[in-house]
């Protein structure tokens, strides 16, 4: 015979809802000081090409310059 299943309570699925969001915050976190860290040029574990032209454009060809 069928026997209905027992219920999670809420605290225990709101308990569960937080450590998943406190998870993500803490990778959103890191991600943002990763990212502050590369515009600042203070990064030590990325590694990236640095342009020597301080207009990006420059590097860029277009077809305007054929002309």
């Amino acid at each position: 015979m069928a026997v209905p299943k027992k219920h999670t309570s809420k605290s225990k699925t709101k308990i569960r809802k937080s450590v998943w969001k406190d998870k993500a915050n803490k990778v959103a976190l890191r991600a943002l000081s990763l990212a502050k860290s590369i515009l600042t040029n203070r990064s030590k574990s990325f590694y990236y090409a640095v342009n020597s032209s301080t207009d990006p454009l420059e590097s860029v060809p277009t077809d305007r310059d054929s002309i």
